[in-house]
């Protein structure tokens, strides 16, 4: 298994590396020196005997010139133990600075390396940060014009880019789909006068109801688009939102389609900052997807609450089972599990596009999974935000059709059953 060091670690053995062999140089130099000092002031000329005794014979005896021999060799083998204990103090004494000095010089190589590689850390956690909703943000790195803030400039002008790319192309989309709604809004209208009208036979009003219906499909495909190119922008509206309220709302809106599911929602008390509408269509969005790919006297459990800091909003239901391979799909626009999707009465297959595009604009994750028995459970999780004082928040109801009395409880939002 190979070890990969970061790079403030290679940095910093890099930096110990160059101390530790400068002063090792040092050290080994000094002390070459202070021997040859040593050595060059401490030692004299050695003095034969038989010099000594010409120099001292006419004045002094030969019994006290042996002993002056003997006193000098004494005097010399001191000398060079003294000077052999010298060095070898010298020697242990730096080494032991060497190594103290080694440990202090990879803690400062250490520290030094962070302050270096900061504007990198700063670099690196915008991109991270970044996503479509919020190329605005700029890294705008201060300081001296090196290379660390070339490249932070770089990506600043590479953000610049992607920026105008993102929003030209959400404009055309959005004037696109506009642009779109006006032909179709008069194409059913002449299709409707069509069916009402008593002078068209019936294999015109035949022909006009088919055209009608493909004409609605039309309609909801713009509808989606529009609103897809809204909720990928930067969000203009951030007001506190109880995820209650928004379930409540999103739940009158497809009374129609739980008349064969049993709906049982709990709504515990959460709120969020962000969009009350683009939140409401999100709530709408699920509980349709929910509805719609259900099974014959199926099931779906709503549940509201908080917890970590995050507002929680849980929409599980019954149905056929989705392999774990084919999750991720679901969320791409125009993308169905299967043929039993493609069909126009179940939507542009824009709901759970909307979804994520949505939740990602607020700060938020979805996590889907398939449940054992069948069908999915989507969690959506959102930063969550305090609750106004003046705004009530709805206890939870549960009953056949989403209609009817409940038991909140923090609990409810990890639950189905």
């Amino acid at each position: 298994m190979t070890v990969r060091l970061s790079v403030r670690a290679r940095l910093t053995l890099v930096y110990g590396s160059l101390f530790l062999v400068t002063a090792s140089a040092l050290v080994a130099v000094t002390y070459l020196l202070t021997v040859r000092a040593m050595e060059t002031r401490l030692t004299s000329a050695p003095i034969s005997r038989a010099a000594t005794t010409q120099l001292v014979r006419p004045a002094v005896p030969l019994d006290r010139i042996e002993g002056l021999l003997a006193v000098k060799a004494t005097a010399e083998r001191q000398l060079d133990r003294q000077k052999h204990d010298v060095l070898e103090q010298l020697l242990q004494s730096s080494l032991v600075l060497l190594l103290v000095l080694g440990v202090v010089g990879v803690g400062i190589g250490y520290v030094v390396a962070g302050r270096l590689l900061r504007p990198l850390h700063t670099v690196t956690a915008t991109a991270r940060r970044l996503s479509e909703s919020n190329l605005h943000e700029r890294i705008a790195l201060a300081g001296p014009q090196d290379e660390i803030k070339d490249l932070a400039d770089t990506f600043d002008r590479m953000l610049d880019r992607l920026h105008r790319a993102f929003d030209s192309q959400r404009r055309f989309v959005a004037n696109a789909s506009h642009e779109l709604r006006t032909p179709l809004t008069i194409n059913r209208t002449v299709l409707e006068v069509a069916l009402a009208s008593r002078r068209s036979p019936p294999e015109t009003k035949v022909l006009a109801d088919v055209l009608l219906g493909n004409t609605a499909r039309h309609e909801r495909l713009i509808e989606g688009l529009l609103l897809l190119a809204r909720s990928e922008r930067e969000l203009q509206t951030r007001a506190g939102t109880p995820l209650a309220d928004v379930v409540t709302s999103a739940l009158d809106q497809v009374d129609g389609l739980s008349d064969e599911i049993d709906v049982e929602a709990r709504l515990g008390p959460a709120a969020v900052a962000g969009d009350p509408v683009l939140l409401e269509r999100c709530a709408v969005n699920l509980l349709e997807n929910a509805l719609k790919y259900n099974v014959p006297g199926g099931r779906v459990w709503i549940r509201t609450g908080e917890r970590d800091g995050m507002a929680v909003l849980r929409v599980a239901n019954t149905g056929r089972p989705v392999p774990s391979y084919e999750l991720d799909t679901i969320f791409e626009p125009f993308r169905r599990l299967r043929a039993d999707r493609v069909g126009s009465a179940d939507g542009a297959g824009l709901g759970l596009s909307i979804v994520r595009a949505v939740v990602t604009a607020h700060g938020g994750t979805v996590e889907t999974v398939a449940r054992e028995d069948g069908g999915l459970a989507i969690t959506v999780r959102i930063p969550a935000a305090p609750v106004d004082a003046g705004v009530p928040v709805p206890s939870g109801r549960s009953a056949p059709g989403g209609r009817g009395p409940g038991d909140p409880g923090p609990g409810s939002v990890v639950t189905d059953e």
